[in-house]
């Protein structure tokens, strides 16, 4: 099956990964070995390793210490697929004038998104966390939120490879 993507007046592209084949892929990494050697301890920010990357896919290892936040993002045309392998992570998905829905990840489990999908991700305990991303396409650029004072919420583009901070949005 192939997942189109029309954005705007670009012209429309095909990809040959959809979300359930990204979960395959990141529950496949995570029953394996060769992310081990890019875990990091490191308790100032979140890490991120590249693990593999082919013209549909690229797959990051991430490193999750306490209180390591994304902030609230987007991946613009990406879908993808996470699998949490050591610790637990929070996601959050945004809502306006609601709750954010929020669910806790724990080791052995995944979750997907399509690329209209707004959220932030964070570790709320002491403990590490690490976790697998696959997204198709690759990244090119993701979108970072903010509140201004008025209450107007802002998109600000990021690369792909940019590191995502948590900025303040209620």
């Amino acid at each position: 099956m192939r997942l189109t993507v029309n954005r705007f007046s670009e012209p429309i592209q095909e990809y040959a990964v959809t979300e359930s084949e990204l979960t395959d892929l990141v529950g496949r990494l995570a029953a394996g070995d060769e992310w081990r050697g890019l875990v990091h301890r490191d308790p100032d920010r979140r890490r991120f390793e590249p693990l593999s990357r082919t013209d549909d896919v690229d797959v990051w290892v991430l490193s999750w210490m306490h209180e390591h936040d994304t902030g609230w993002h987007d991946h613009d045309i990406s879908s993808g697929a996470v699998a949490v392998v050591v610790g637990e992570i929070v996601e959050e998905r945004l809502r306006i004038g609601g709750s954010h829905l929020r669910r806790t990840y724990a080791a052995g489990t995944s979750f997907s998104f399509d690329p209209s999908h707004v959220h932030r991700i964070h570790n709320e305990t002491q403990a590490l966390a690490v976790s697998i991303h696959a997204y198709s396409p690759p990244l090119a650029q993701m979108g970072s939120y903010t509140v201004d004072d008025d209450g107007a919420l802002r998109r600000f583009l990021l690369s792909g490879d940019e590191e995502l901070m948590p900025a303040a949005v209620s």
